[in-house]
Formats: C-alpha cells, structure tokens, sequence
C-alpha cells in the first residue's frame, strides 16, 4: 500500500527541484534588476551579495511552510491519499505553468501560482468527497473544507500589495527627489548620512530582526523587541547615521552604493524568506504526511490528516540544501544572469525603443492623468510648481564641443528606493505570514518610482501605461489558470490513481525538454541578430560594419523567404504559407525597430561620423522596402490559397520558380559580399540585377499573352502580376541599396 506513496514523495521531491530551479530563475531578477541597473557594483559581487541573502533568507524562512500545510484547506477533512492527491495536483500543476507561461513570454508569479493551485486542488477534491460520499452535503458545505478566511487574507495581500507597493514606492521616490534632486553630488554629507541611517534603520528592523521569527531564537527575542520597538528604531536610526557620517567623511565612502549593497542583500534575504515556500512547502508538507499516516498503522482512505494542524518547524536541512540550490542557479542559470528588460524598459528614465503597442485603455489612462495634472497645475501655486520642477531637472554631460548627453536616469537615488521599499514590504509580509508575490511588489514599487520619477513622458507613457497594463493582465492569467488547471490534474489523478500520475508526469519532462529546444534556439536566433551598442560613440567604420551585418542578415532572410512562398503557393499549402508570413512579419518588426532607434544612433555617432547618418537613414529605408516587398508577395499568396482560389497555372509556376533561382543565386553573392566586406565586387552584382529585372519584365508580357488567349481566372491574373511587380520593387530597392553603399564605400575610401 505504502509503494505508490514512496513514488509520489519521490516524484515531488524531483519536481521540488525543477521549481527551484525554474523559480529562481524566474524570480532572481527581482533582488538583481536595481543593482545591475544602476552599475553601482559589479555583477560579480551583486552575485556574492545576493547569494548570501538567497542562503540566510532560506534558512530562516521555516515559519512560512505553514501556509503549504494548512493555510488555504482544512487538512484534518482530508485522508491522507486525498492530500497526496492535492499536492501531487500542485505540484505537477506547477511546473506545466511554468513552462507554458514561459513559452508564451508572460509573466507569472510563484507565489500566486501555489496559492491558487493549493485552493483549486482542494476544492476539486471536496467537491469530490461531497459529491460521491453518501453524507448529506451539499456544495453549500464547501466551507468546512477550505480554511477560507485565511485563504481570503492572503488573497487580499496579494492583490492589496500591488496598490502598496506601487503608491508607497511612488510616494518615497517623489520625497526622496525633492531632498537629492538629480544632483546627488551637490548635497550636503549630511543628507547622505541621514538617508543611509533611515535606510539601514529600516533593514536593520524589518529584514534581520523580523527574520528571526522564523528560527528558533525568537521566543528568545520577542518580549524584549515588542517592548522596545521605538528605542530600538531610534537608536538604530542614530548610530546608523553616524556610522554613515563616518564612511562618508573618512573613508570617502558613497553611501548610496553602500545601501544598494544591503538593499540587495535584503531583497534577496526576503524573497528566499517568502517565496521557498513556493518551491520546497508542498514536498515538506506531503513528507510529513507520509510519516505521520506511516506511523498511525491505519489504512491511506481512513487516516484523518489533521495533524497538519500542528506547527512543525521545517527540517534545517531541507532549508539548508533549498538555500544551496537556489545559490548555485543564481551563478548558472542563463535566465538568472540576464536582466529582465520588461522591467528595466518601462521604468527607464530615458526614450527608446518601447516593447509594448498601446492600447485604447492606456490612452484612457494617460488622457486622465493629463487631466489630473493639468487641474492640480491650476491649484498648486506657481511658486511651488517652479521648485518642485527643478529638482526634477536633469543634468546632461558634455562629451565634445557640440554635443551633449543626458544622465543615465536609473540612477543611485531610484535604485536605493526600489531596493529598500520593495525588501521592506516584503519582509513585513513575510513575518505576518502573507505570501506576498515578490514579482508584483518588486515590480510596482519600480513602476510606482518610476512615474514619481517623472520616467514616463509624453512620448512613451502610453507605451509604458499598456505595458504595466499588460503585465498585471497576466497576473491575473496566472490566477485563474492556476486554480482551473489544479482543479482538473487534481480531479485526473482521483479518477486514474498512480497512474494517472505517471502519465502526468511524462507529459511534465516532455514539456520541460520541449521548451529547453525551444529556448536554445531562441537564444541562438537572438545570437544572430545584431543591435547597434548605443552606450558608446559610432565611429564612421562602425556605421559601415553595422551596416554591412544588417544588410547581409535581411538579404539572406529574404532569399529563404521568398523560395519558401514560391514552393509553398506551388504546392497550395496553406500551413507553410502562414508560417512563412509570420516570419515575414517578425522580419519587419526588426526593421522597425531599427527604423525606432534612428534618433539614438545619431546621437551615439562621434562628430567626424555625423555625415554617415544620411547613409545609414537610407539603408534603413531600404531594407524597409526589401521587406515590405516580400511581406506583400508573402501575405497575397496566403491570402489567395486561405480563399481557396485556383492553383497558378504550370506555366506561371514555371516562370516564378525561373525567377526564385536567378534571384536566390544573386542574394547568395550579395550576402557574401557584405558578409566578406569585399565591397568591390559591387558592380558586377549590379549588372546581373539588372538582367533579373529585364526577366521579370518578360514574365510580365507573357502573362499579358495567357490573358489574351487561354487565362480564364482573374484571381490567379491578380496574385501573378502582384508577385512580379512586387519582385521588381524587390530587386530596385537592392539594387538601389547597393548604388548607394557603393558611392558611401568609394567616398568613405577616398577621404581617408
């Protein structure tokens, strides 16, 4: 009876560790984005640092594995094979999540994840007991299985936390700015000490000494804190800022990287706090159960699981090797080292490139705030707009004599906040027992410092409103796929036993192995694409290379492209076809988001490069040509086999497929000639263009020819002649790309 439970526990204890690992890859960039977005230290020590948070946080962490055991159900109106069922629901639940919202590049939350799964499981298994236990209940009684008070508490905290931490992060930042303004190098030392006391004030308090309510020392502690709280806060505050004084007088110490060092340090201590339960609660929970329904003698279906009920510390080794898992995906995990750019994008100070598309609601919402400012503009005297105006100016730095640059806006200040808010309200959370999402505080606290900050502008609010936008809709995704999908993988294993679980299983590994591919090949497709570096000076050599790669990347996409439709539309298959238009699609979305950047490259050109400007606008308008040709031909051709038209005839096939050699032969050499540099062979390549153009004219007059005599489908009529007038735009727009690198190639030699 026992064998299929000592699978299960075995089972859970493996998809433990793919959640640790997939969550904390997740999740680390919540305690990383600041520091290495600010580049107050380097990436190495903000891993040392954060490592030690991760490990201390997951040690002290054990008080929170309650809300696994009995925080969302009533776990003594459960038998024990009911809540191996729950937790194996969960956690396979889990890691499909993941990699599904993964897949689809939106976002998710650890934490909402296990409390939704945890509540859906359960209710799907009292719903279960209810419906097929002969007792006289009805779904009115659904009550005496969920703990539904608590589950409502912390429901509520998440969904209250991201109010929270978006007004309080707004509100600290908007005060901090007043006192620091932009610039931070003309305050008094004082100020700095004072901020570094009230900061390392509130870390002192809320991340060390509320962490120790999670070990064995707090009943030690907790009548001498909760009787001192003020001298301990004062005093703190105090002896902190002298301390600052110090570092900073003496020592020449810049107190503001000092606290992104702690602050990161606190964050990361109060993620591993809050969110192992997340990873590690279910496996500890069912472990326990196991041992407890192992020693009561009794049968799976008769042993009442009450004794969750206890509070049981968590075993210190569990949490021990929790911690060193979670450390070591931190230094490896490719997702870990990598900066998340959804977060870094719309906090930005500065303009660029904008990920997300508005919408009609962003609009609403940007409109009314203009409206609200403008009404608080009317009422707030002048006087007081001027001031508050010019701490929010920003300073710009000379780089030669014609030329400045602006600041890079996450700076020190922006940094320390987000930091110290988001580690605050986390660790408050964490010793009320909530398990607050560390995504959505982390995350709104930057957006909330991001708009005190005076980030979001005219040009990019409605960009960076939809984009917040679209991040919560995906919370909220995450909550109520979460409990549908419990729900059902809960529901599955009752109705197929161990069995089912097997099952499940495998799907689970395929999945993870699926999305590994898949990932592997995004990142080398992301390898592939080259993006101009905006952080330093272009020099002129650097306007011909960056040209050079883009062009050789569009022609040899391009050349694939165009023979992909042309097989496809001969062969009338409608799935290859909508895969090549997506692809299409994707080559025009680059394009234009080059196109996006023109305004960053000619600031980044240094002043003898200036002239490569114009060169480059014109490439880049090119290129949009080369694509929008092929994105024509590709979505006409879509369009006529999705209508079910009729097949072109051979002799059009013929002639197109004529073309597809001639033209994908010319692309192979032109892609080699930039790929090489070898610039000099451009004039020949003009030439066989050219002769390509004369052949495209002949298909024309022959399909003139068919149509006077045997062509009877005007459809066909239309999609031919739209394919050839949009090749000969094609190769124009090539060929007037290469006169126009030809001339920028010999001039560029020529003045050198």
């Amino acid at each position: 009876m026992g064998d299929p439970y000592i699978l299960m526990l075995i089972a859970l204890t493996v998809l433990a560790i793919i959640d640790l690992v997939v969550g904390v890859s997740n999740d680390a960039v919540n305690f990383l984005n600041s520091a290495i977005g600010s580049k107050a230290i380097p990436v190495k020590k903000i891993l040392i640092i954060a490592s030690i948070g991760v490990f201390v946080g997951s040690v002290t962490s054990s008080g929170m594995m309650e809300v696994a055991r009995k925080g969302i159900f009533v776990p003594g109106e459960f038998y024990f094979n009911e809540i191996m069922y729950i937790f194996m629901a969960v956690m396979i639940t889990d890691i499909l999540l993941l990699d599904v919202f993964n897949s689809l590049g939106m976002p998710t939350s650890t934490t909402v994840s296990i409390v939704f799964e945890l509540l859906g499981a359960a209710v799907a298994m009292a719903l279960i007991k209810i419906y097929t236990t002969d007792n006289g209940e009805t779904f009115v009684n659904l009550g005496k299985y969920i703990n539904t008070e608590t589950a409502t508490f912390i429901i509520f905290g998440i969904l209250l936390s991201v109010i929270v931490a978006f007004s309080i992060g707004a509100i600290v930042q908007f005060i901090s700015r007043l006192i620091y303004s932009f610039h931070i190098e003309n305050r008094p030392s004082y100020i700095n000490a004072l901020f570094g006391g009230f900061a390392i004030t509130a870390i002192t308090y809320f991340i060390v000494i509320k962490g120790l309510k999670g070990t064995p020392f707090k009943d030690n502690i907790d009548g001498y804190i909760n009787g001192n709280i003020w001298l301990i806060l004062i005093g703190g505050f105090v002896i902190w800022s002298i301390i600052s004084q110090l570092l900073i007088s003496v020592f020449k110490v810049n107190i503001l990287k000092l606290i992104i060092g702690i602050g990161t340090f606190s964050l990361a201590l109060a993620f591993a706090g809050n969110d192992l339960v997340n990873f590690i609660g279910v496996p500890i929970a069912a472990w326990d159960s196991y041992t407890a329904w192992q020693n009561s003698g009794q049968a799976a279906t008769e042993f009442s699981m009450a004794v969750l009920d206890k509070k049981v510390s968590a075993n210190f080794i569990y949490l021990l090797i929790a911690g060193a898992v979670m450390v070591v995906t931190i230094w490896t995990s490719k997702k870990a080292k990598t900066v998340i750019e959804t977060g870094i994008n719309l906090s930005r100070q500065g303009e660029g490139h904008e990920r997300f598309q508005p919408n009609t609601l962003s609009r609403l919402v940007v409109r009314a705030a203009m409206g609200i400012n403008v009404g608080i503009s009317a009422i707030v005297p002048k006087k007081t707009l001027a001031f508050v105006d010019s701490k929010f100016q920003k300073p710009v730095i000379e780089l030669s004599k014609d030329k400045t640059y602006e600041m890079p806006a996450f700076d020190l200040i922006r940094a320390s906040i987000n930091l110290i808010v988001a580690g605050i309200l986390i660790s408050v959370g964490t010793s009320l027992k909530l398990p607050l999402s560390t995504t959505y505080v982390t995350f709104m606290v930057a957006m909330g410092t991001s708009l005190a900050d005076r980030a979001w502008g005219r040009e990019s609010a409605v960009y960076r409103v939809a984009g917040v936008l679209n991040v919560i809709g995906g919370w909220f995704m995450t909550a109520l796929v979460a409990f549908v999908a419990a729900a059902i993988v809960a529901y599955l294993i009752n109705l197929g036993g161990i069995v089912m679980v097997g099952i499940l299983l495998l799907l689970v590994f395929g999945l993870i192995a699926r999305n590994s591919v898949n990932l592997t090949k995004k990142t080398k497709e992301v390898k592939k694409q080259e993006y101009i570096e905006r952080a330093e000076l272009i020099t002129i050599n650097g306007v011909i290379e960056e040209s050079a790669d883009h062009i050789s990347g569009v022609i040899n996409r391009v050349n694939k492209l165009y023979t992909h439709v042309v097989n496809d539309l001969a062969n009338h298959d409608l799935n290859k076809l909508r895969k090549t238009d997506k692809h299409v699609g994707k080559l025009n979305d680059e394009i234009d988001g080059l196109k996006d950047g023109v305004f960053y490259f000619i600031k980044s050109l240094d002043e003898t490069s200036v002239q490569g400007s114009r060169f480059y606008i014109m490439v880049l308008g090119y290129l949009q040509d080369v694509a929008q040709s092929i994105s024509y031909i590709s979505r006409a051709s879509y369009k006529h086999v999705n209508n079910n038209h009729k097949n072109l005839k051979k002799g059009q096939i013929k002639d197109l497929k004529s073309i597809d050699i001639e033209l994908s032969e010319l692309l192979t050499k032109e892609a080699e000639i930039f790929e090489n540099r070898d610039l000099d062979d451009l004039n020949d390549l003009l030439i066989q263009k050219n002769e390509l153009l004369k052949n495209v004219s002949e298909s024309i007059e022959k399909q003139v020819a068919r149509i006077r005599t045997d062509e009877t489908s005007p459809k066909n009529t239309t999609l031919y002649f739209s394919i050839l007038l949009e090749t000969k735009d094609l190769i124009s727009a090539l060929i007037n790309l290469l006169q126009t690198y030809e001339e920028f190639h010999l001039t560029t030699k020529q003045s050198k």
